[in-house]
C-alpha cells in the first residue's frame, strides 16, 4: 500500500463548503496548479475554503491548546477526507490593519531590521548614549514625537472653517462645525443661556465671544428653559456647552462613525508636524544617522533607492565605520536588507517606501509584500494557497510575478493559485476549472489536469478565453468621439509632479499604467477631487472613510487638491465613484438592504390582508429592529459558540433557526414564501418570483445584468468579495434615474472577475456612455482597454520613475506608441 508521503496528490473527498457539490478531485504536489472559474463559482471555496483550512485545522491540532487562541483560525472544513496534505500558507487578497500605523515596513519586518541597524550601529552624536531600536520607532513611547504622538501630522482649525458665513446668526447655523438636528439646537441653546446673543450675525458678536464660543476648552453646565413650541410640553434640563473646536477634534480622534468623521475633516486644515517635520520621531532618534542619513530618510525612499545606499556596506565598503563588532553588525544587517528588498523589486514594488502606510496600498500589492517574505523564509514542502496574485498588476508585472511563483515551486514547494488572469493560466502546470456557472449552478470540478485538457471541455467557462485566438473581438469597434474636453494643468501630487493632461468626456476613457505610475492618483483623487469641488461635495462618497486613515500618515489627501488649474468641469452635473470597498462591514448589511430592494419586500409583506389583520407594518418585517426580529439571536440568524481552547464558532440560532425572525412574523406570507425564505433566495430566482413588481423587478434585472444572479439577496455583506460589492455597487447607481450629464470612476473594476464576467461588466459601462454620461476606469485588463474609446498611458515606470503621460490616444495608436510598457500587450490584442 502507498504511504501518503509516496503518493505525488493532494485527493479531495467529499468537499461540501458553501456551494461545492460533494466534490472529489485530485490534484498534483509539486506544481504550480490554477483554480480558474466564474465568480462564486466555488474555486476559493475549494483552494481556501477546503484545503488551505483543512491543512490549518491539522496543524493547530499539535499546537498548544492555549496558544491555538491566539491564532486567528479559519475553521473547520465541510469535507470527509484530504489525503497527502502538507503543511499550507495561505496569501489572500485581504487589506491589512486599518491604520496609519501599519506600513509597508512593517507589513514585510523590514523596519525591524532597520532600526536594528540604527540601534547597533548608526552614528550618535557626541555624548549621546547608544539607544533600543524602539527609539527609532513612531509606533512606541520611546520614539514617537511628543507632539504629534507618532502620526506625522498635526489638525488644526480656524474661525474660516468652523464658520465659513460670517452673515448669519448663531441661530440660523453661523457655526457650520456644530452638529444637526438635537444635538446643534442643545449647544445654540446653552449658548444662549450663557448670555450670548444667538440672533446676532456672527461678524456683529465681539472678538471676544466669538473666540471662546470656538476655541475654549471650559464646559460649563447650565440649567436650560428650551423656546416653547406650540403644542409641545418642554421641561428644563441641565445642557454641558461645547465649544466648536472641541467638538470637531473630539469626533475626528473618537467617533467610530465614517461619516461623521468625514465631516469633522471637513474643518479641520492637516500639516505637517512642526516639531519633527512630518518624521514622526523624537529629535533624538532623527539625531542618529547610518550612511549620511537620518532613518526618517532611508524610511521615505523607494526600496529600489534605499538599497543603493545599502549596498555598499553589505560588500563591506563602508569606510565611515570602524573594523570590529560594529562593522560586522552593520554588514550582516545591511546584507539581509538588500537581499531582502530584492524580492520586492523583483517583484515590481521597487516604488514603495518603507514609510507608506497600509491604507494606501491595493491589496495586490499587500500580498506581494506577504509574498516577498515567504519566498525569503526558505520553507519546502509547503503548499502556497494565493488568492489572485495578478489582481491590479500591469501585464508587465505579472511576467515578473509568474518568475517568483515558479521559484517558489522549484524551492520545493507546491503553489495554488486562484487566478482569473488567463496568462497565468497558460503557464500553469495544472489547471482545476470549477463551474459551469456560479452558485447554485456551480460548485462541480469540470476539468482537473494538464492546461490542453480544458479545450475538450465544453460546458467550461474558461475555455474560451483560454484557448482564444485571433485579434480581440473588443479591439475591432470604432471608438467614439469626445464630447468635450476637460484641461487639468500643472498637477503635483504624490509621483505627478507639473503633469499637465487632456481627458476626454463623452467617451469610455481607460487610465493604464505599470504598478504605481500614477494612474489611481490620477483619476480616483485628482481628477475625482477637482470634479467633488466644482460639483460642491467635499469628499466623493466612496472615498470618505479611507481619507481620515490615510491623511494621519500624509498620505493621499481627497480634495482638488492647491496649485493646479481645471477647465471644462461645468460639463459634469454628476459624479460617481465605484470602489471596491465592503457595502457594510456586519452580517446586518446585505444585498437587499444596501441596493433598497429589501424596502419594497418588506412594503410587499405589510400589504398582505394577513399582516394588515395582524397590525403588521413594514418595520415588522425587518431583522435590525425588535418586533419582528427573533429576539434570541437579535436578527442575526446566528449565535456565538465559545470553545474555550479551540476558536470561537456561530452556530445557527436555536430558537428561529436561521430564519432570524420570531414564528408570528414568519406566518406571514406572501405568494406562500415567508420573508426569511425571501432573502434566501438567489437573484435569478427573486427575479422571477417578483417579475411584476416593478420596483423589486428592477433592481433585480440590474443585479443580473453585472453577473449577480448566483448571489442570495440576505447574503451577508462580509461574505461578499471586493469584486461583487462593487457590481453591487454599480448595479444600485444603474437602477436610479439619471439626469444630466454624469461622470463615473471605477479604480480596476476587472478585480476579481473571471474574463466572462468582465464582458457583463464592460457591456454595462458601455452602455452608460450610449446613455450620454462619461467612464473612467484605471484598469489593467488588456481586453477592456482594447475596447475603450481613449487611452491615457502614464509611466514609464512606477514611483519616481513614472507620473508622466508617455501615450495617449485611441487604442490602435496606443498600440503602436514608442516608449510605453502598454503598448506592447495592447498591440497583441489587435494582432492576436
Amino acid at each position: 500500500m502507498t504511504s501518503p508521503a509516496d503518493d505525488p496528490y493532494v485527493r479531495v473527498r467529499g468537499a461540501r463548503e458553501h456551494n461545492l457539490r460533494n466534490v472529489d478531485v485530485d490534484i498534483p504536489r509539486d506544481v504550480l496548479a490554477v483554480f480558474t472559474g466564474v465568480s462564486g463559482s466555488g474555486k476559493s471555496s475549494l483552494a481556501f475554503g477546503t484545503i488551505y483550512a483543512e491543512a490549518q485545522r491539522r496543524y493547530f491540532e499539535s499546537v498548544a491548546p492555549y496558544a491555538r487562541r491566539l491564532i486567528h483560525q479559519v475553521g473547520v472544513p465541510a469535507v470527509d477526507d484530504i489525503i497527502g496534505l502538507p503543511p499550507a500558507v495561505a496569501l489572500e487578497q485581504r487589506r491589512g490593519s486599518a491604520t496609519s500605523r501599519s506600513s509597508v515596513g512593517t507589513v514585510t519586518t523590514l523596519s525591524n531590521t532597520l532600526r536594528m541597524l540604527f540601534s547597533r550601529a548608526g552614528t550618535y552624536p557626541p555624548g549621546a548614549e547608544p539607544v533600543d531600536s524602539d527609539a527609532f520607532s513612531p509606533n512606541t513611547a520611546a520614539g514617537a514625537c511628543p507632539e504629534c504622538h507618532g502620526l506625522g501630522r498635526v489638525h488644526r482649525t480656524t474661525e474660516e472653517l468652523l464658520v465659513p458665513d460670517p452673515s448669519l446668526s448663531i441661530a440660523e447655523g453661523a457655526v457650520a462645525a456644530w452638529p444637526g438636528a438635537w444635538h446643534g439646537k442643545n449647544l445654540r441653546d446653552v449658548t444662549r443661556t450663557l448670555g450670548h446673543d444667538i440672533d446676532l450675525p456672527w461678524r456683529e458678536l465681539p472678538h471676544k465671544d466669538r473666540e471662546w464660543i470656538l476655541f475654549t476648552d471650559e464646559q460649563p453646565v447650565v440649567t436650560v428653559d428650551p423656546v416653547r413650541e406650540a403644542g409641545r410640553i418642554q421641561r428644563s434640563y441641565q445642557g454641558t456647552f461645547q465649544s466648536a473646536r472641541r467638538y470637531v477634534m473630539h469626533t475626528f480622534a473618537d467617533s467610530r462613525s465614517q461619516a461623521l468623521r468625514a465631516r469633522a475633516e471637513r474643518f479641520l486644515e492637516s500639516s505637517a508636524c512642526p516639531s519633527c517635520g512630518g518624521s514622526r520621531l523624537r529629535p533624538e532618534s532623527l539625531a542618529v544617522t547610518f550612511a549620511g542619513s537620518t532613518i526618517a530618510r532611508l524610511n521615505a525612499m523607494p526600496l529600489g533607492a534605499l538599497a543603493e545606499v545599502l549596498r555598499p556596506v553589505a560588500r563591506g565598503e563602508g569606510g565611515e565605520l570602524p573594523e570590529g563588532p560594529r562593522r560586522q553588525v552593520a554588514e550582516t544587517l545591511c546584507t539581509d536588507l538588500v537581499d531582502r528588498i530584492a524580492v520586492i523589486n523583483e517583484l515590481g514594488l521597487g516604488y514603495l517606501s518603507l514609510d507608506r502606510t497600509t491604507p494606501s496600498l491595493s491589496p495586490g500589492e499587500l500580498q506581494r509584500l506577504r509574498l516577498a517574505t515567504q519566498l525569503r523564509s526558505g520553507l519546502f514542502g509547503v503548499v502556497y494557497v494565493l488568492d489572485e496574485p495578478s489582481a491590479g498588476l500591469h501585464p508587465a508585472d505579472t511576467e515578473a510575478l509568474l518568475t517568483v511563483l515558479v521559484r517558489l515551486k522549484e524551492a520545493g514547494n507546491t503553489v495554488y493559485v486562484v487566478e482569473h488572469d488567463m496568462d497565468v493560466a497558460r503557464r500553469a502546470d495544472w489547471i482545476v476549472d470549477v463551474g459551469p456557472h456560479a452558485g447554485e449552478l456551480g460548485g462541480r470540478v469540470l476539468h482537473s489536469g494538464p492546461v490542453d485538457g480544458l479545450a475538450a471541455v465544453a460546458e467550461s467557462a474558461t475555455r474560451r478565453f483560454l484557448f482564444a485566438s485571433g485579434p480581440d473581438p473588443a479591439a475591432g469597434r470604432t471608438p467614439r468621439e469626445p464630447s468635450v474636453w476637460l484641461h487639468l494643468r500643472g498637477i503635483d501630487r504624490h509621483n505627478l509632479r507639473d503633469l499637465d493632461v487632456d481627458l476626454p468626456l463623452g467617451v469610455f476613457a481607460a487610465v493604464t499604467g505599470v504598478s504605481g505610475s500614477g494612474k489611481s492618483t490620477l483619476i480616483t483623487q485628482v481628477l475625482a477631487g477637482a470634479l467633488a469641488e466644482h460639483l460642491g461635495t467635499d469628499v466623493p462618497p466612496d472615498n470618505a472613510g479611507e481619507a481620515s486613515d490615510a491623511r494621519d500618515a500624509g498620505e493621499r489627501e481627497t480634495g482638488a487638491g492647491a496649485g493646479f488649474a481645471a477647465k471644462g468641469m461645468e460639463a459634469v452635473d454628476r459624479l460617481v465613484q465605484v470602489d471596491q470597498k465592503p457595502i457594510g462591514r456586519t452580517p446586518r448589511s446585505n444585498l437587499a438592504t444596501y441596493t433598497g430592494l429589501f424596502d419594497s419586500v418588506r412594503k410587499l409583506f405589510a400589504a398582505t390582508d394577513d399582516a394588515r389583520q395582524r397590525g403588521y407594518n413594514a418595520g415588522r418585517f425587518s431583522f435590525n429592529v425588535a418586533g419582528g426580529r427573533c429576539e434570541t439571536c437579535q436578527g442575526e440568524g446566528m449565535v456565538a459558540v465559545e470553545l474555550l481552547f479551540l476558536p470561537g464558532t456561530y452556530a445557527p440560532c436555536p430558537q428561529c433557526r436561521g430564519a432570524r425572525y420570531n414564528e408570528e412574523t414568519l406566518q406571514v406570507r406572501y405568494r406562500g414564501r415567508n420573508v426569511a425564505e425571501v432573502l434566501g433566495m438567489t437573484v435569478d430566482a427573486a427575479a422571477e418570483f417578483f417579475a411584476d413588481v416593478p420596483q423589486a423587478a428592477r433592481s433585480l434585472r440590474t443585479l443580473r445584468e453585472v453577473g449577480l444572479g448566483y448571489l442570495r439577496l440576505g447574503q451577508p455583506a462580509t461574505e461578499l468579495s471586493g469584486g461583487e460589492a462593487q457590481r453591487i455597487k454599480l448595479a444600485s447607481e444603474l437602477q436610479r434615474s439619471r439626469t444630466g450629464h454624469t461622470v463615473y470612476v471605477l479604480d480596476e473594476p476587472t478585480t476579481g472577475l473571471h474574463p466572462a464576467d468582465v464582458e457583463l461588466l464592460t457591456r454595462q459601462l458601455h452602455g452608460l456612455v450610449d446613455a450620454g454620461h462619461s467612464v473612467f476606469v484605471v484598469e489593467h485588463e488588456m481586453g477592456v482597454v482594447a475596447g475603450a474609446d481613449w487611452i491615457v498611458d502614464l509611466g514609464p515606470g512606477g514611483g519616481d520613475a513614472g507620473g508622466r503621460v508617455v501615450a495617449s490616444g485611441r487604442p490602435a495608436d496606443v498600440a503602436r506608441a514608442g516608449g510605453s510598457r502598454t503598448a506592447d500587450y495592447l498591440a497583441r490584442r489587435f494582432s492576436g
